[in-house]
């Protein structure tokens, strides 16, 4: 009885010692720009066309959500939602520009330009390119639904 009481208590203790050995940490990159350098800018474009990436550090191959904001297409901020942190994902929090200091389209290119931004870059830190989403509230979503793959491939 004792012998089994000692394995049992080996094995659970070597377990939680791995469970803990595996966990996941994450890093949060923030203030990244998503435009190339060659883009004509203004102060306003350089202020808002940014975005946070928050991900898996020790981690390769995981999806992407990309995350766009409500408020209306006048207000709001780039945010990484509490719901979607530590799900071994990475999530990306875009800026974009906001009516009335523009009009659209300019806010569905810049919807294009960041998930673009993520195709091509989130290998760099480890995510998987081909599985990559894109998702958003209220005006978020509604500016997403609206770029097209020709954005996409410009």
């Amino acid at each position: 009885m004792m012998l089994r009481f000692k394995v049992f208590f080996i094995l659970s203790f070597t377990f939680i010692v791995l469970s803990f050995g595996q966990s996941t940490t994450y890093s949060f990159d923030q203030n990244i720009p998503y435009y190339d350098d060659g883009i004509p800018s203004d102060d306003y474009m350089v202020e808002r066309c940014l975005l946070d990436i928050y991900y898996p550090s020790n981690s390769q191959g995981y999806s992407t959500v990309v995350w766009f904001h409500g408020g209306g297409l006048t207000g709001g901020s780039k945010e990484i939602p509490e719901a979607l942190k530590e799900k071994g994902i990475a999530v990306v929090g875009v800026n974009y520009r906001l009516y009335p200091k523009v009009n659209a389209p300019k806010y569905i290119e810049d919807a294009a330009a960041t998930v673009a931004w993520v195709l091509k870059h989130i290998q760099d830190f480890g995510g998987d390119p081909s599985k990559v989403f894109v998702s958003g509230h209220s005006a978020g979503a509604h500016t997403i639904t609206h770029f097209t793959v020709a954005y996409l491939i410009a």
